[in-house]
């Protein structure tokens, strides 16, 4: 069993950045990718970035790419999100999620179904 809790969400402005971080807790973390989501109020949750293991490569949203980087530290059983030029739509709960499997194909990878396990969320603010 495994367990993620997120941290590093707040209230920020504009053009601001912010990283944010998902450790993991229970069950052994190296195995399969990791990911982040995230929902917006009245907004179905959607997929933001993955990562099949720690210097691989990686799968963004077009709404955030050149903007955010996914990255991993798995000694220390961690996912990162760096977000930079924020904009106020994204504002949003940010998820941590981790799959049983690692995922080298974009669509299977952007998948909230192929994640078995999810974090508690960050919540993150961008005034304009």
């Amino acid at each position: 069993q495994v367990q993620l809790a997120e941290s590093g969400g707040g209230l920020v402005q504009a053009g601001d950045s912010l990283r944010l971080s998902c450790t993991a807790s229970g069950r052994t973390f190296s195995g399969g990718s990791m990911a982040w989501f995230r929902q917006a109020p009245g907004k179905e949750r959607e997929f933001v970035a993955s990562i099949p293991r720690a210097g691989d490569t990686t799968y963004v949203a077009d709404s955030v790419k050149g903007r955010f980087t996914i990255s991993r530290d798995d000694a220390k059983n961690t996912v990162f999100l760096q977000m930079n030029s924020l904009k106020p739509e994204d504002t949003a709960v940010y998820y941590c999620a981790k799959a049983g499997t690692i995922y080298y194909n974009s669509e299977f990878a952007s998948q909230d179904q192929s994640y078995a396990y999810w974090g508690q969320g960050t919540q993150v603010t961008v005034s304009s």
